[in-house]
């Protein structure tokens, strides 16, 4: 096959790749694997519960049925993998808070390499632990009602919690996997796969309501329409950079003389690409949580202030979107090292000086481009919301206020990751001949 070793990877020839390359074909299957293991893991039943009046229960709870859409069905299935990747994302979320505040935590990231980066991991797991513990037993608690007559409190809370707390590390071990000997993010493709899995169920009521009131045709088409436009928009914000022109002094290596370069340094619009909204949701689903196993008055009007879909919570969400924005946004690029490397490099931007000057430019282009990354975040995560209130087709409840960016966002850096692993067997090839 003839190929421009510059170009793009066509679907062609990455399909070839992964019939041709036991690699690639490998950590495809690899994922795959894992991803349907996962989902059968949400099936296996937490014995001892009434699954009828529990059924009833999570018909009449809003919030059950937001987070069900995260885990796939796991809480309305009552499996052993009904935590799925939460404790993992939650524990993710108080790791990176710790690790800017934190100057132990800090010099492990920047100044360790990959063992400091290991380090980090390893806390990040401890703390997965002890969340899902604490998690599995608030469950327990909550799930007792539905529990078989003459079944032991005590003896359901140990069992419950340690069935859920060994599926929750599983979990949390299989993304780890996907993510090192696999294709993509293994965190990000568990919530796609979960949502994924939620769209058939919605389509079917979609469809039924359609069928039982004409009248609400106009909306599902108005809704339809919303959605496909913002699945656009998500992939051209995806894809948007900003280059910034550098030029690079000439210099003379030996006796060979390297003449002025020019390059540029790409700065993505939304730099922490699906992770802030993941994030924000994570951090908002606390206080329903909470609800649902403390009878506190307190904790309760919160939690219905914060309801999904009211308008304080629509407000709070973007506000988390655009905090969680520039975190992630300071996490991935530092202005600071950044514009050391260039002058160690003899590189500069034109017309700016090196050193500090560089890192200020460099750091106000980087909060310009999140703040617009972040505007945008929000966007598409309350407009889908607005549409359906105005149209009254709640059929998609979740999907496009939450979960429309995850999807297509963790899709595009799949396909990107596929992308670089065919051009390096392409430049593998090259070498060989």
């Amino acid at each position: 096959m003839v190929v421009n070793r510059g170009a793009t990877p066509t679907a062609q020839e990455t399909f070839g790749q992964m019939a041709k390359e036991a690699g690639l074909r490998g950590r495809v299957f690899l994922t795959l694997g894992i991803l349907l293991l996962v989902r059968l893991g949400i099936y296996i039943p937490i014995p001892g519960i009434d699954r009828a009046a529990f059924a009833e229960q999570l018909a009449s709870n809003d919030f059950l049925g937001f987070v069900n859409i995260f885990t796939g069905g796991g809480i309305s299935a009552l499996g052993v993998f009904m935590l799925g990747i939460l404790p993992f994302i939650n524990a993710s979320i108080i790791i990176q808070l710790l690790t800017s505040a934190v100057p132990t935590l800090e010099n492990l990231q920047k100044n360790e390499g990959e063992a400091g980066r290991r380090q980090i991991s390893q806390y990040t797991r401890y703390l997965t632990l002890m969340w899902a513990i604490i998690q599995g037993v608030g469950i327990s608690v909550w799930v007792f009602e539905f529990a078989q007559p003459g079944t032991s409190q005590l003896s359901f809370t140990f069992e419950t919690t340690l069935a859920l707390t060994a599926g929750s590390m599983f979990v949390m071990w299989a993304s780890e996997l996907i993510t090192e000997r696999g294709i993509g993010n293994g965190a990000s493709l568990l919530i796609f796969v979960n949502i994924v899995a939620t769209l058939p169920s919605a389509l079917a009521d979609t469809i039924d309501l359609a069928r039982a009131d004409r009248g609400s045709i106009g909306g599902i088409i108005a809704l339809a329409a919303v959605l496909i436009a913002m699945i656009v928009c998500i992939v051209y914000v995806q894809e948007g950079t900003r280059r910034i022109p550098i030029v690079s002094a000439k210099r003379q290596v030996g006796r060979r003389l390297y003449r002025e370069q020019k390059n540029y340094l790409p700065l993505r619009l939304n730099q922490g690409g699906v992770m802030p909204i993941i994030f924000a949701s994570a951090v908002l689903i606390l206080p329903a949580s909470l609800a649902n196993f403390s009878s506190n008055l307190t904790i309760q009007r919160i939690s219905g202030f914060l309801a999904p879909g009211t308008w304080a919570y629509i407000a709070l969400y973007l506000v988390m979107i655009l905090f969680f924005s520039f975190f992630y946004a300071s996490l991935i690029i530092n202005p600071v090292d950044l514009a050391q490397n260039l002058k160690k490099m003899g590189s500069s931007i034109p017309g700016i000086r090196p050193g500090r000057a560089t890192s200020e430019y460099i750091e106000g282009v980087l909060n310009r481009l999140t703040f617009l990354g972040a505007i945008f975040l929000g966007a598409v995560a309350i407009i889908p919301t607005i549409v359906e209130r105005a149209t009254g087709v709640t059929t998609f409840q979740g999907l496009g206020a939450t979960s429309l960016l995850i999807l297509v966002g963790v899709a595009i850096d799949t396909s990107k990751q596929i992308q670089t692993y065919v051009i390096s067997q392409r430049y593998e090839g090259m070498v060989k001949q």
